[in-house]
């Protein structure tokens, strides 16, 4: 039976590096005995193997099938114990969760002064680099380690450490539930994307301020004020509110401008910091600013002082695509930005386990778009397909809807008459099911359905008309969600003075912000 890359044990060992695979044949050969194992086997058969197929290994002999179960979980523990031994996965956390452990053995060897000694410089790193949570950890140890080592200043040692318990307590009761609220809100944001009406808005202000925890700016530290940042943009993006995107997606950028070494123990957080700094920018359209941070962004993670790890690289190759692939919308240079689909679809292979099928999607949509944009209304109609037809896309209902509206109107566009009576009746039952279906969703449609009874010499004085009333909801705070992913206003304008919508984005850019 054939798994292609869905078995977890094989999908880590496809993950591994060549020196990886070195270091944990010479870790598992430290043994005689091991070097002839059923493990070691099966890893040697695996690593050979460009798909999992179960029948392969069992025809191997290395293993029975009733014994395959077992093995597979043995040695999957093993590569990760040789991982966690490797110098490229060693970092400031585990350094300290290590020094933790050496000391709670020590403890229970009865050396209490030696202990005593790991916990108090892994405490001091801990608190440097805002690890708090394992900062506590050593302060609960010492306090266990100080009841049983009498001294004559164990009165002084139990106050010192009372106040370094509640402190450390207090920081991470709100870096708790200020990294619950930002996740919720993130979570909320997926679902239903942004809030399509005042009582959802309301909804959102409501569950924002509930959960906000009480604090003092002046008092929270570098983690505490990450998540502060973290929730409030998240609260920001969903009211559609893109300058305050801009000003936490900023602040959350100039946090590790401030705290440099901050960068190497979260990498992941400051490219995604970065990553929503762009977003709002894009959203906002000030392509000056975007191309300043683009730019800057690009050269820091390009750096060889930069953190690399397959997470790191994964993300760095989403964030980066995607904002190149936004340089091109904010201003309608579609045509310029095209040679990038196939740069990073052929590079979209090779990350394909490591980012999500929401964030593969986006993509899709992206190419779709852009294609659009250029006037390509066949290439834009094969990557939406790939969008409607995925099943098992559960996340983001606005992305699905607006993929669905745009499939429309390119079929219009391309004159693929022959689709748009069932493309209508299948759009029209999806947005009433996922009840999505609005003011400038409902227009185009009827727009779009009653095409075929206009006559060719009036086809302009309707798209005039069209034009006219979603004019009037360019600026409705909900209803303008809809122009964030098609801007159908400047379609419809294309319409109405022959001009390819490139040229007309490119126009009403220039007349903004030249």
């Amino acid at each position: 039976m054939t798994k292609d890359l869905k078995d977890n044990l094989f999908l880590l060992v496809k993950s591994m590096t060549k020196s990886e695979k070195r270091q944990f044949k010479l870790y598992v050969g430290r043994l005689g005995v091991n070097e002839d194992s059923k493990f070691l086997n099966l890893f040697n058969i695996m690593d050979k193997l460009s798909v999992y197929d179960e029948a392969i290994i069992l025809k191997s002999g290395v293993v029975k099938k009733q014994q395959l179960a077992n093995v597979k979980a043995h040695l999957y523990k093993q590569i990760l114990i040789s991982l966690r031994l490797n110098p490229s996965h060693q970092n400031t956390r585990s350094q300290l969760r290590e020094q933790l452990d050496f000391a709670s053995i020590l403890y229970h060897k009865g050396l209490y002064k030696q202990a005593l000694k790991i916990l108090d410089k892994s405490k001091e790193l801990a608190i440097q680099s805002e690890e708090k949570n394992l900062a506590f950890e050593i302060v609960e140890l010492e306090k266990i380690i100080e009841s049983q080592y009498i001294t004559r200043s164990i009165s002084g040692r139990a106050d010192e450490l009372t106040i370094q318990a509640k402190e450390l307590s207090k920081a991470n009761v709100i870096a708790s539930k200020l990294s619950n609220l930002s996740l919720q809100l993130y979570g909320l944001f997926l679902k239903i994307g942004y809030v399509k009406n005042e009582a959802e808005a309301k909804q959102i202000r409501d569950y924002f301020q509930a959960r906000l925890p009480k604090y003092d700016i002046n008092e929270l530290g570098f983690r505490e004020r990450l998540w502060l940042y973290k929730a409030n943009l998240w609260y920001s993006f969903l009211l559609q509110d893109f300058l305050n995107c801009y000003k936490y997606a900023l602040r959350w950028v100039k946090l590790f401008e401030q705290q440099p070494d901050m960068v190497d123990l979260n990498p992941v957080f400051f490219i995604k910091g970065n990553n929503y700094l762009l977003e709002a920018l894009f959203y906002t359209k000030n392509k000056r600013k975007f191309d300043h941070y683009l730019r800057k962004f690009e050269s820091i993670v390009a750096a060889k002082s930069f953190p690399k790890d397959e997470n790191v690289e994964a993300l760095s190759f989403l964030y980066l695509n995607v904002n190149r692939l936004n340089y091109y919308f904010i201003d309608g240079s579609f045509q310029e930005g095209l040679y990038l689909i196939p740069i990073i679809e052929k590079d979209l292979q090779s990350y394909k386990d490591r980012i999500d099928e929401h964030h593969t999607m986006v993509f899709y949509y992206k190419f779709a778009s852009m294609h659009f944009g250029a006037g390509n209304n066949k290439e834009c109609i094969a990557y939406l397909d790939k969008i409607i037809s995925n099943k098992s896309l559960s996340m983001r209902e606005d992305l699905l809807c607006f993929s669905r509206v745009l499939n429309l109107v390119a079929h219009y566009e391309g004159g693929y008459d022959y689709h748009i009576e069932k493309l209508l009746r299948s759009t029209y039952k999806f947005l009433l099911k996922i009840n999505d279906l609005y003011e400038v969703q409902k227009e185009m449609i009827k727009f779009i359905k009653g095409l075929q009874d206009v006559y060719p010499q009036d086809i302009k004085k309707a798209f005039i008309e069209l034009h006219k009333t979603f004019k009037t909801y360019e600026n409705d705070p909900y209803e303008r969600r809809a122009f964030l992913y098609l801007d159908i206003i400047s379609w419809l304008e294309s319409k109405i003075y022959n001009k390819p919508v490139a040229q007309i984005i490119r126009e009403k850019y220039l007349a903004e912000f030249s």
